[in-house]
């Protein structure tokens, strides 16, 4: 795409949307240090609109920067942090395009859950699990972090959340490793119009952006068009990710993880309930992949087949969830077949699970490493 020149901006306007090739190497001046929420990037006819809630004198008020089309690859869009003062910069992607169901086997993975708009317990288990600098910079080389569901509700941070996944995909492919976003059911919740868990915080900026809540995340928005390209199910190597569990309703079917994913995605925003295929209707109730708790009701021989059935079915060894908090720790069941990384983190008990040359461990916020038995 051709690149353009940005036209001329107010100053305010100038510290939210820069073109890079003018950005100065001293930018520590034009950071936006009332910034509240956002940006929200939205796509009308040949325009790009960049809205941001800012916070003047105890006050929210809304900016937004109006940007044509043909510039899109000039935009850098600064994006604020859990810690004052601390920004990390945006560009957006050229294209975007569906993510694979499988990816062979990698030496080198960080799985996490359920942050739930927790920016400073994402931030702080991806510094302790050198994924990152202190400048939020990628320094796991080519190593795969697997994001299995549940980024959205409750937190203050849900905006700077997405765009830091977003911002640490690009700098991960750079360096030849790799961010998998696997959708949970509070992603789907939010597309799709079911705001019970939403933080307040975010309906009242909606109100004020004159939006309604989900078209802050349709197709007309950069943030609705990614989230669109992500799956309901992974498998890397002979791992199986997915939020809820895949019940012996979905098993039934037999479905490669591709059609999985290529059944669940039409709907993703879909609050009718109709849906063309039947085992369509199957992903989206609770017997659904980023709905289901059955592995995690109780310990039982019944569980342990179901396990096992999926385990042969699609050639795995291991299957890691989120969705359901069973300890204040990384969970390993049934002899590691099943590993469950929902952990309190709004208690201060994160952890993800680190996987190095076949060998796991549960990781803290301090860094700290348990090995974990898994058969």
């Amino acid at each position: 795409m051709e690149k353009l020149i940005l036209p001329f901006l107010a100053l305010f306007a100038f510290k939210m949307v820069l073109p890079m090739k003018d950005m100065p190497k001293d930018q520590s001046h034009l950071l936006p240090t009332d910034q509240y929420d956002g940006p929200y990037v939205q796509y009308k006819d040949d325009k790009i609109f960049v809205k941001y809630i800012m916070l003047t004198n105890g006050a929210t008020v809304v900016k937004t920067d109006t940007v044509q089309l043909q510039q899109k690859d000039n935009l850098i869009l600064n994006v604020v942090t859990d810690r004052p003062g601390k920004f990390f910069q945006v560009k957006l992607k050229k294209e975007l395009q569906i993510e694979n169901s499988e990816t062979p086997k990698v030496n080198k993975m960080v799985v996490l859950s359920d942050i739930e708009g927790n920016f400073d317990a994402l931030r702080k288990l991806l510094l302790a699990t050198k994924v990152i600098d202190d400048n939020l910079n990628w320094t796991f080389g080519d190593g795969h972090v697997v994001l299995v569901g549940d980024f959205f509700d409750r937190g203050m941070h849900v905006t700077e959340v997405l765009w830091f996944i977003y911002y640490l995909e690009e700098k991960a492919k750079t360096a030849g490793g790799y961010v998998h976003f696997i959708l949970g059911n509070h992603e789907i919740m939010n597309m799709s119009g079911d705001l019970r868990y939403l933080n307040p915080k975010y309906k009242a900026n909606a109100t004020q952006l004159n939006e309604q809540y989900v078209s802050l995340y349709d197709e007309n928005t950069e943030l609705g068009r990614w989230l669109r390209t992500k799956n309901v199910v992974e498998k890397i190597g002979d791992i199986m990710f997915l939020h809820g569990g895949l019940s012996p309703t979905i098993s039934r079917f037999n479905l490669p993880l591709p059609e999985i994913n290529k059944l669940a995605r039409p709907y993703y925003a879909d609050n009718t309930y109709k849906y063309a295929d039947p085992r369509s209707d199957s992903i989206y109730n609770d017997n659904g992949p980023f709905w289901y708790r059955g592995y995690y009701q109780r310990v039982s021989p019944n569980v342990t087949m179901q396990i096992d059935s999926v385990l042969t079915q699609y050639n795995i060894n291991h299957i890691v969830t989120g969705h359901t908090i069973i300890a204040d720790t990384i969970s390993v069941r049934y002899d590691g077949r099943l590993l469950d990384t929902d952990v309190h983190h709004a208690e201060g008990k994160s952890e993800a699970i680190l996987i190095e040359n076949d060998k796991f461990y549960r990781v803290n916020q301090k860094g700290d490493k348990v090995a974990l038995v898994v058969g």
